[in-house]
């Protein structure tokens, strides 16, 4: 299996995997660069997955549809470019001989879903595609979800294995980044990965997949609960050292919301 992503926008990915024969895609926002992946290396397209509603994930899926007769799968809770299977918590997804587990993830948006990947039947590492729940370095806005939600559903992601690569749907990594390391400016480990990452991003390459022991380390919507965390966040939002582990996050969350 080749997981390759495809850029859209000014910074999506939509997530491809295939075996040069068929392919899978994972929130394709604009269908053209989904077509001229499979035109390109002669691929037919034999499933969507998509992880939550917002144009900019869905906006591909009729013509592509259309174009190739490809099921799509995605959240139960949202609305979907129909027809579309509708999936939620335990239901699995089989396509290119693999099996795709559904995770809740709700935060983002308040039905989005993640498909994680196992590791064997056909691919060496565990992957996750986790749509805007979790980025590299962050976690994605809560537009329609709590604090709570989202800090369950991170917590979710965060108990897969730690090889597992993590499947991001933007390339919001520097930026976020730059916000982590005002949070832990004496993370060695921070300090390593972005390294790594502006050299990345200096040749034009993407940061992702990234891989989830290092967001571990790296990412603090993960480590909210670590010692220099919690500090960071009290001293800026001024809480009282008994605040509840929600209210934390949500202040994380905000901070990261007002820093430029």
């Amino acid at each position: 299996m080749t997981l390759v992503p495809l850029p859209a926008f000014t910074d999506n990915y939509i997530w491809m995997l295939h075996d040069r024969a068929a392919a899978i895609v994972v929130d394709p926002g604009d269908a053209q660069p989904v077509f001229d992946a499979l035109a390109r290396d002669h691929l037919q397209l034999a499933a969507i997955l998509v992880t939550h509603h917002h144009a900019d994930h869905t906006g591909g899926v009729a013509a592509l549809r259309e174009a190739t007769s490809a099921p799509v799968f995605g959240p139960a809770g949202e609305r979907i470019p129909q027809p579309c299977t509708p999936l939620r918590q335990g239901d699995h997804v089989d396509a290119l001989g693999l099996r795709f587990n559904v995770l809740d993830v709700p935060g983002h948006t308040a039905g989005h879903i993640a498909f994680y990947l196992p590791s064997g039947g056909g691919h060496a590492t565990p992957l996750v595609f986790c749509g805007d729940t979790l980025f590299s370095g962050g976690c994605g806005r809560l537009f329609e979800g709590t604090p709570a939600q989202m800090l369950a559903s991170l917590d979710a992601l965060a108990a897969l294995p730690g090889d597992t690569q993590v499947c991001c749907a933007h390339e919001y990594t520097l930026s976020n980044l730059r916000f982590a390391q005002a949070v832990e400016p004496d993370n060695s480990d921070l300090t390593q990965y972005t390294a790594r990452c502006q050299a990345l991003r200096a040749i034009d390459q993407p940061t992702l997949p990234t891989q989830l022991a290092v967001e571990r380390l790296i990412n603090p919507f993960l480590r909210s609960r670590e010692a220099s965390v919690l500090q960071a966040v009290r001293a800026h939002a001024d809480l009282p050292a008994d605040a509840a582990e929600a209210e934390v996050f949500a202040a994380l969350r905000q901070w990261k919301n007002d820093f430029r």
